[in-house]
């Protein structure tokens, strides 16, 4: 059967627009055709929404390790409080570290529940970062991942004051 002569001017297609294609590479390339990143809407049409792009996936990766300092921050600020309250002497907390003895909910107080929660939001909010940040370098377009890199350079250099030799894994 053959349907050629068909005209599908008038057909509806449900707002899709038909023009915005992305592709989808599996394998490394530098080509930036069609190229969208993560979202249909970030799609590069020009050199101009290549570099902006380029850009923001740097802050963006920069913007990763601000999160991670932050949540070291806050982490020694907690655990400076804890050194700071009074030990019971009693044997339940023998040999073990009087923070990690707040987190284990026998008498935890209000503090030691809010910063138990503070501490797990910045856990949520870095791994949704981290995996975010894995989905721009699965774009497997080399100026993505350079971009990604400069961003993680840049964050550290900006951010980071702590060993770098931490692991890179996705969270």
């Amino acid at each position: 059967m053959d349907h050629s002569d068909m005209d599908h001017s008038g057909m509806d297609h449900g707002g899709m627009d038909m023009g915005a294609k992305c592709n989808m590479n599996m394998l490394f390339t530098w080509d930036t055709t069609n190229l969208c990143i993560i979202f249909r809407w970030w799609h590069i049409s020009s050199t101009m929404t290549l570099l902006v792009s380029l850009v923001a996936v740097a802050l963006l990766t920069a913007g990763y390790e601000a999160v991670r300092e932050a949540s070291r921050k806050y982490e020694a600020r907690s655990a400076e409080y804890a050194n700071t309250l009074p030990n019971d002497g009693g044997d339940d907390d023998a040999g073990r570290d009087r923070g990690s003895f707040l987190w284990s909910g026998k008498g935890a107080g209000q503090r030691e529940k809010k910063v138990r929660l503070v501490k797990a939001a910045f856990y949520a909010v870095q791994v949704f970062y981290s995996f975010f940040i894995m989905l721009l370098f699965m774009t497997y377009n080399g100026w993505v991942m350079f971009a990604v890199a400069v961003g993680a350079s840049v964050g550290y250099i900006g951010f980071g004051n702590s060993s770098s030799t931490k692991s890179v894994a996705c969270h």
